[in-house]
């Protein structure tokens, strides 16, 4: 496995010092995250700035104004995701040598509105066309991999979360009835994710070829001779390689099998706080961002409610404009009085808590903008 050659800068023993202080309560990963940010300013530092040689040294602008412009041009972009950890883990590290090294003005190189906002992203589950040509291609392959993202598609886990599977995660729950365990991942839950006849003769699978692997065991479904990082990277790559042989052009991701997983489930008919349950969210707002709603989704949804009536939950009538929907104001206005009224049937099964404000806000929101959008027949 190569090694990164040691920085050479001055200044790497003061901010690895600020980095270990400001990650002992952290996870062991977290002093890599802030390591690499060292890495990154030190070296564009050194290479722009080989003057700097101390702290006094650094100003906003020229150094970290230009570092930020550094991070900008990076081809292909910086996603937000991944350039805004770097702004904040130098933020931190400067104000803690602000701190111990009795610097205050380090404090204020960076500022709080240099982050950027995080980018908002519309889920993005596959189309029928290349689910149905995926599935194909992985039952074609039924190897360690092909079955690792077979498990994904049909249980909405992430890459990660599968990659921790312990070998025996296959949990017998009832009569001919099972679940996997999901074990701590992104959010830091676990849960027991329902599955079928079908996933777990994935998994009986998955065993069998792990213990035809020439690895040790260590208690995993997935072998990780040289570990879980070069695992994931393995998996990734494959997946590119499955992509392209099924003649799919445009960019996808192994995170999309997710999306699809957690579409299907709530247009099947599976109610809201069951999908956070099977996605591991833990808040209702994870959920509606995460999964793709369509207008379709909303009249099936108001059908189901008028067919099954709650007491007290709100009359509504479907607009006839929703029959065949047009690109006209009637037919938004029509789907959005249909989106806020599924929105409060379901805010009225939630107990009260944060959920349920939550939901009453997103309510609001949309009488808000059905108001704004009434303007438009005044202009």
């Amino acid at each position: 496995m190569n090694r990164l050659p040691p920085l050479q800068h001055s200044l790497t023993a003061l901010f690895q010092r600020a980095a270990q202080s400001l990650t002992t309560s952290l996870n062991h990963d977290a002093f890599r995250f802030y390591n690499g940010t060292i890495r990154n300013f030190l070296n564009f530092l050194g290479a722009q700035y080989p003057q700097v040689q101390s702290l006094k040294q650094l100003r906003r602008d020229p150094h970290i104004l230009a570092w930020f412009a550094f991070l900008r041009s990076h081809r292909p972009p910086l996603a937000t995701i991944t350039y805004t950890p770097h702004l904040v883990h130098l933020r931190c590290m400067l104000e803690e040598q602000a701190w111990t090294e009795d610097l205050p003005a380090l404090a204020h190189l960076i500022l709080r509105q240099d982050t950027p906002r995080r980018d908002h992203y519309l889920p993005r589950p596959l189309t029928a066309d290349q689910d149905r040509l995926i599935h194909q291609e992985l039952l074609r392959r039924d190897d360690r991999n092909s079955n690792a993202f077979l498990l994904l598609r049909h249980t909405g886990m992430r890459i990660g979360e599968c990659a921790d599977l312990s070998f025996d995660c296959l949990r017998l729950v009832g009569p001919q009835e099972w679940a996997i365990h999901v074990p701590l991942g992104k959010l830091k839950t676990e849960r027991m994710v329902p599955v079928d006849s079908f996933v777990a003769r994935l998994v009986e699978r998955l065993r069998l070829l792990r213990s035809q692997d020439p690895s040790p065991a260590d208690g995993f479904l997935l072998a990780r001779p040289t570990g879980r990082n070069a695992l994931l990277h393995r998996l990734r790559a494959v997946w590119r390689e499955i992509v392209a042989a099924v003649g799919i052009t445009t960019r996808i991701v192994p995170h999309q099998l997710r999306h699809t997983f957690g579409t299907e489930m709530l247009r099947a008919g599976v109610s809201l706080p069951a999908v956070m349950k099977l996605l591991g969210h833990l808040k209702p707002d994870m959920t509606l961002h995460y999964v793709e709603v369509t207008l379709l989704d909303l009249q099936r949804e108001f059908h189901m409610a008028r067919s099954q009536p709650r007491h007290l939950v709100p009359t509504s009538r479907l607009p006839s404009s929703l029959t065949s929907p047009q690109a006209n104001l009637a037919s938004l206005l029509d789907s959005l009085h249909v989106a806020q009224h599924v929105v409060e049937m379901f805010r009225r099964t939630l107990p009260q808590g944060p959920e349920r404000r939550l939901l009453g806000r997103i309510a609001n929101r949309l009488s808000k903008i059905a108001a704004e959008t009434r303007k438009l027949r005044q202009e």
